[in-house]
């Protein structure tokens, strides 16, 4: 049976119900005195509930078959037309269901009235689809930015390749140098793209890490490149216990560290590394001096494949997927990034995750 039969059903059945219960009281507190004859009528009494000469305890049976009877047609007739004016929602939801199941993404229920549990299951149907909408097109940029990426070392590599064999005298040397920065910058790629889907899956292990080590394993390790730059880094925090996996964490916080010193002050720039504890999380929070920021730039520089105010290709500007993967690993932990532009210059990053749970030893 469909639900709108069942309910047509369930409507009919509790009229009745209640309509049997009432009669019964009324036989039960104004007629049990009298004979059960009038309350257990014979076929041929029935007739004579439409006379309307007839009144008084004598035909109480046979007014109270018709009654039900006709109780029984309206419950029926009714709870068809309620139960399908209740039902109508579930209409458009079907039907816009339907339409994502063929691919189109782009619609929405859009459900009007008030708001009942049907408007809160179309609402959240309709923001499960923007957000898959959402997650398609951000998908298919990554695609073809991934594909363009890949693509530049490999005609690099063949142009390099090319110009070899049509200059037979051409320094071998060189050659080979150019190739080996090109074919290191292909597998930085490819590499960031693993670990990027490695993020995305969650498939990693989880145990307790201290966040303020992590911090400070990352910044040791890029300290020499910090001096080379002309940075100075300051570290500060308290013990931020954690609970993800140790490899993806230090890789976030040396992608932050990275970025904040590449992308600093040609001169006497700082970094700030510090962690906190607050609200039952933890707190990474990488500042760093250099130039004013578009609110509006900041906002996109976490997408993949995105360096700065510009596409540029230096030495240091890395594949552009060191945000991206910090997006992904902070999502992967059940965290928040927060990337806010500095008043004074530069950008302030901020790490949110979980606590640990407190362990009584």
């Amino acid at each position: 049976m469909s639900v709108r039969l069942k309910l047509t059903l369930s409507y009919a059945g509790f009229l009745l119900v209640g309509s049997g219960l009432l009669l019964t009281a009324a036989w039960v507190f104004l007629l049990r005195d009298k004979s059960l004859r009038i309350f257990v009528p014979a076929p041929s009494d029935l007739l004579r509930a439409f006379d309307p000469t007839n009144f008084g305890p004598q035909i109480f049976g046979a007014a109270a078959v018709v009654a039900l009877v006709l109780l029984l047609l309206f419950g029926l007739v009714g709870g068809w037309i309620l139960a399908g004016r209740m039902l109508a929602p579930l209409t458009h939801i079907t039907d816009a269901t339907r339409r994502a199941a063929n691919g189109s993404l782009a619609h929405r229920v859009g459900l009007p009235g008030r708001q009942d549990e049907f408007r809160e299951l179309a609402d959240a149907f309709d923001a499960m689809l923007a957000r898959l909408e959402a997650h398609i097109a951000e998908q298919r940029r990554f695609a073809a930015n991934a594909s363009h990426e890949l693509r530049t070392p490999l005609a690099i590599t063949q142009t390099l390749l090319d110009v070899a064999s049509n200059d037979p005298d051409h320094d071998t040397g060189e050659l080979v140098e150019r190739l080996r920065a090109v074919n290191v910058r292909a597998i930085e790629l490819t590499e960031a793209l693993l670990l990027l889907s490695r993020a995305d899956q969650r498939s990693f292990t989880r145990e307790e890490v201290d966040l303020s080590l992590i911090a400070e394993e990352a910044t040791e390790t890029l300290l020499p490149f910090a001096e080379k730059k002309g940075v100075t880094i300051e570290t500060s925090g308290e013990v931020a216990r954690a609970s993800g996996s140790h490899a993806l964490l230090l890789q976030l916080a040396t992608n932050l560290v990275h970025n904040a010193i590449v992308h600093n002050l040609p001169e006497r720039g700082t970094v700030w590394v510090a962690t906190t504890v607050h609200s039952g999380n933890v707190i990474l929070t990488v500042e760093n001096t250099g130039e004013r920021l578009d609110p509006r730039l900041v906002s996109t520089l976490a997408e993949p494949f995105r360096r700065g105010t510009e596409r540029i290709h230096s030495d240091q500007a890395g594949v552009g997927l060191g945000l991206a993967i910090v997006k992904s690993i902070t999502q992967a932990h059940d965290g928040a990034l927060t990337l806010v532009p500095r008043s004074a210059g530069g950008l302030c990053v901020t790490v949110r995750l979980p606590a640990a749970p407190f362990r009584r030893i």
